[in-house]
């Protein structure tokens, strides 16, 4: 099974920032739309932002100004940068490659009020 290898994560306090890594090098495009994507326990995974080939952005609106994806081409990693994290963002993080339909395995981030 391809899966795609994320980095960062972790426990913050509301308000506080965390940043989330996807490394795609060797195993997809580096010109795929790639995306994150949060699931909480219950809930049905939510698409949080993507970026495509072109670096054009889209975000959930609960997310727009606190959150930034960014991709580096060279490196072929796309990166989720959380500032001013609540406690509603607390969730499992998933990037995906749209255009293959790969994941990567899932971080915890935990935002503590």
């Amino acid at each position: 099974q391809v899966q795609l290898v994320q980095s960062g994560g972790g426990l913050v306090q509301a308000g506080g920032s965390l940043r989330l890594s996807c490394d795609a090098s060797g195993i997809t495009s580096s010109i795929n739309t790639m995306g994150w994507y949060r699931q909480d326990p219950g809930k049905q995974r939510e698409l949080v932002a993507t970026i495509s080939s072109s670096g054009t952005t889209t975000y959930i609106q609960s997310v727009e100004g606190r959150f930034t994806i960014s991709r580096d081409y060279a490196k072929n990693t796309v990166d989720l940068q959380m500032n001013g994290l609540k406690p509603e963002d607390t969730a499992v993080y998933f990037c995906y490659d749209l255009n293959m339909g790969y994941w990567g395995q899932g971080t915890q981030v935990t935002v503590s009020s």
